[in-house]
């Protein structure tokens, strides 16, 4: 536990930032900041509204710190408003959707597939700065895995909270129950309604445990494989990479793929031959191995940013690849725009 849930209502920065220090203020969130931001991502699938969330929490905190009496550690409480502002966004942005949600799989190439604006779709997560420092069943990692967020999305956005802050932050019922003015049974019903959603939609094994088996060294060596075959336009290489049954995304595409015939076909249509010339940075989100895309541009005369893809595996294949297109998401990664 840090020195920042223990906090006392006599601290003396805590003193300072009653009486308007700003600066007191931000030496209080700052250890706390990155698993806030995570937080609010895990319950609102995008690292923008996360932002947006983050700040609007802090702001509330900020002008509401008079009301922290010191009976709870401001870890707690600062928990607390950020998942009351998280529940407000929910109720008006609503859930963000992955392209299985929207129908079945296609068997062939849908060419010309055009993004669907009218969804809000689930984003990555820069994990950098993550750490597995929580109280919790859950690693910090794992919590941010990809279908573990999407199998959030699922929920109502009590039950949601419940199983964030019980199985991911280490609360317990009773805190929980005081942190959203409800009672004990009640978030006992919605963790054990969570719970059965959640274990229907997650993988029995988690990314985490698949990483840690096949070795740093390994998954290294299938993401350039990846990348490579991208690159080269080798079939034969990419399919080497992947189980039977992979599965091809591509949000905010909503045509998704699954099995080898149809992820080999598509991939032999569009990415292999269809783009153009491809580079690639190896990096990693929401605690999986990825790898940021790169498609030539002839007016810019460079490669651009055009997607990060974000791999799960099953063993030493790929069993997953998921997609996300857009120039917009690179920064939060610190990744370049182009390559030249």
């Amino acid at each position: 536990m840090s020195e920042i849930s223990q906090l006392t209502a006599e601290d003396p920065d805590l003193a300072r930032a009653r009486e308007g220090d700003d600066a007191a203020f931000s030496r209080l969130v700052a250890p706390l900041r990155r698993e806030l931001h995570a937080h609010c991502y895990r319950m609102l699938g995008s690292a923008h509204d996360a932002d947006d969330a983050l700040q609007d929490a802090l702001l509330r905190a900020w002008r509401g710190l008079a009301r922290f009496e010191g009976r709870s550690s401001l870890r707690s409480w600062l928990y607390t408003v950020a998942t009351r502002t998280s529940l407000d966004l929910i109720e008006t942005r609503g859930r963000r959707a992955m392209p299985v949600d929207l129908g079945p799989a296609s068997d062939h190439t849908v060419v010309g597939d055009a993004p669907r604006t009218d969804v809000a779709w689930l984003g990555p997560y820069p994990d950098a700065d993550l750490t597995d420092g929580t109280a919790g069943r859950y690693e910090q990692r794992e919590a941010v895995e990809l279908a573990f967020v999407a199998a959030l999305q699922h929920l109502p956005g009590n039950q949601r909270a419940a199983l964030l802050l019980f199985e991911v932050l280490g609360f317990s019922a009773a805190e929980i129950a005081t942190m959203m003015s409800t009672s004990i049974t009640s978030v006992n019903s919605a963790l054990a309604r969570a719970r059965r959603v959640v274990a229907e939609r997650v993988p029995s094994a988690t990314q985490q445990q698949t990483l840690r088996a096949v070795g740093d060294a390994r998954v290294r060596e299938i993401v350039e494989g990846y990348a490579a075959a991208l690159a080269r336009g080798d079939a034969d290489a990419l399919v080497a990479l992947l189980t039977e049954d992979v599965t091809w995304s591509m949000p905010p595409m909503p045509h998704w793929y699954r099995g080898l015939a149809a992820v080999t076909d598509f991939a032999l249509r569009v990415p292999l031959t269809g783009c153009g010339s491809w580079r690639h940075l190896l990096t990693h989100a929401n605690g999986q191995p990825a790898a940021a895309s790169y498609l030539w541009d002839d007016a810019a005369g460079a490669h651009l940013a055009w997607s990060i893809n974000v791999l799960s595996l099953r063993g030493e294949r790929i069993a997953e690849i998921t997609t996300f297109i857009g120039p917009e998401l690179f920064p939060p990664f610190g990744l370049p725009l182009s390559l030249p």
